[in-house]
């Protein structure tokens, strides 16, 4: 098997010859996910870094002194790192796609996934342009978003995002329990977290009927994609959509059973 060989390790393989890169000492992962090393709050089953979230193994890895004023402000002396973390995480734990755990990587989703051999995906916003082409012409995508203010022109066009007009957004910054998380309380009410999120979402439909999908740009709201979906009727994508995605298309097994 060559570095970058996809074949599926099943009995009857035992004659192909294995190889490993040199400096590589662990192996299996599907998907790298960096998250900020410095935040302080409960990351619930759900939420992109605990691992209680996920039926496959990922592999998380810290970028050195990132905050969340930093990335969301999309402080430009932060890309040398992020790209040092996604190497690391493709070159020497064989990560196969890279993803991370706050949507305002999104500043640096066009660098990173230009310096590195894997499919990228830093943002949940990076699937507006798939959401987009599921709904018909005239609808919105309704974003519920851990700070608007963020959500720059550039963020957007690093994703991809060409129709910027296609997202209505609501900002969660200012709500009493999921404040917590962007000032680093280390704690707050979950019930409260998930009533605001719903209440966000309906708030949001109530406002723009044209809406077609929701999207949590946010990688702490996934706990609350049920809720939110069960609340509005209608497609909820996040974080963990996105992750699952790249998952399946970099783990693709051989189908098997009767016919």
């Amino acid at each position: 098997m060559s570095a970058k060989n996809y074949g599926y390790f099943e009995p009857g393989c035992d004659d192909v010859e294995v190889r490993m890169p040199k400096g590589r000492n662990i192996a299996g992962y599907s998907v790298g996910i960096m998250f900020l090393d410095d935040v302080w709050y409960p990351f619930m089953p759900g939420n992109v870094v605990n691992a209680w979230t996920y039926d496959f193994p990922v592999r998380l890895r810290a970028v050195p002194n990132l905050n969340t004023p930093r990335l969301h402000s999309g402080d430009p002396a932060i890309v040398d790192e992020l790209i040092a973390v996604a190497r690391h995480l493709v070159e020497k734990e064989g990560c196969r796609a890279i993803s991370s755990a706050c949507g305002f990587f999104g500043h640096f989703h066009a660098q990173v996934a230009d310096a590195v051999d894997v499919p990228v995906a830093l943002s949940s916003l990076v699937q507006v342009p798939w959401i987009q082409a599921t709904l018909k012409k005239r609808q919105k995508i309704g974003c519920l978003s851990a700070n608007a203010s963020a959500l720059t022109e550039s963020l957007l066009k690093s994703c991809r995002i060409q129709d910027t007009g296609v997202l209505v957004v609501k900002d969660l910054r200012r709500e009493e329990q999921f404040s917590a998380i962007m000032e680093d309380r280390g704690s707050f009410d979950n019930s409260g977290v998930r009533r605001e999120a719903v209440q966000a979402a309906e708030n949001l439909v109530a406002e723009h009927p044209d809406i077609g999908a929701i999207l949590l740009e946010c990688s702490d709201l996934p706990p609350y994609a049920s809720d939110i979906q069960r609340a509005v009727s209608l497609p909820v994508f996040d974080f963990i959509t996105m992750i699952r995605w790249l998952h399946n298309a970099t783990t693709q097994r051989p189908y098997r059973g009767f016919i």
